[in-house]
């Protein structure tokens, strides 16, 4: 099932089109890697299927079906979480705790329930043990993993990450992409995940877009369902 659809979308900064005529569909219960060189306009491509940027023209489209018509369940995790600084106030378990507050609403009640669900979330990251820990105090990696259990503990339908494995040593990654693998097979979630890695990720994605310019063209985007795109310079 088709989770959302971008048609003929241009899109760009200043007066220049970073994305221009993009057509691509995104399928629901996939575990989806979008690779590419830097500057090939990734992140963009990101934050216009979330809706954090609009088009300047053509169209995307959320498939109303999955959600009931209700508002999608989307967790992000953006790439530069590392930025938190050693001043950083909240400890680990606040910060995956506000990570329950969009489903359960300003006053929703924080019930023994939503507190397993932050302690298998922080468990799944291996930072369990870290709970306590103010979030400034730990590295780049494990912050990295801490935000991915915030995201993880609002239980989204659909888990945006962005490079999140960076910081991670090569047993973390392993261990992060075996987990995402579980979260889209046994639980039907979906999973798009911007990689540089994709030696260490394509035996765990279900689908690959991949952002590749050829000589004298601009971007194009290769992927295993229907897409037609050009992508200008820049990102």
């Amino acid at each position: 099932m088709i989770l959302s659809s971008m048609r003929d979308v241009v899109f760009g900064y200043g007066n220049e089109p970073v994305i221009d005529s993009l057509s691509l569909d995104i399928e629901a219960g996939q575990f989806i890697g979008i690779t590419g060189p830097n500057g090939a306009a990734k992140t963009t491509l990101l934050k216009l299927l979330l809706g954090l940027l609009r088009p300047w023209s053509g169209t995307v489209t959320l498939n109303r079906e999955i959600t009931g018509g209700g508002k999608l369940a989307v967790g992000y995790v953006p790439q530069q979480v590392a930025s938190f600084n050693a001043g950083f106030p909240s400890k680990v378990i606040e910060l995956v705790r506000s990570g329950c507050y969009a489903r359960l609403g300003l006053f929703g009640r924080f019930t023994k329930s939503e507190k397993e669900i932050v302690e298998r979330s922080l468990r799944q990251v291996e930072m369990w043990d870290y709970r306590d820990r103010r979030i400034g105090e730990l590295s780049g990696g494990q912050k990295q993993r801490v935000c991915i259990a915030r995201a993880l503990a609002g239980q989204p339908q659909v888990l945006v990450l962005d490079e999140p494995a960076t910081g991670m040593d090569i047993a973390s990654r392993t261990g992060f992409y075996k987990l995402m693998r579980h979260y889209v097979s046994q639980h039907g979630r979906t999973v798009i995940m911007v990689t540089h890695g994709l030696e260490e990720t394509s035996a765990y994605l279900d689908t690959v877009i991949s952002l590749e310019r050829k000589e004298q063209e601009g971007w194009q985007c290769l992927v295993t369902n229907s897409c037609s795109v050009h992508f200008g310079p820049g990102a």
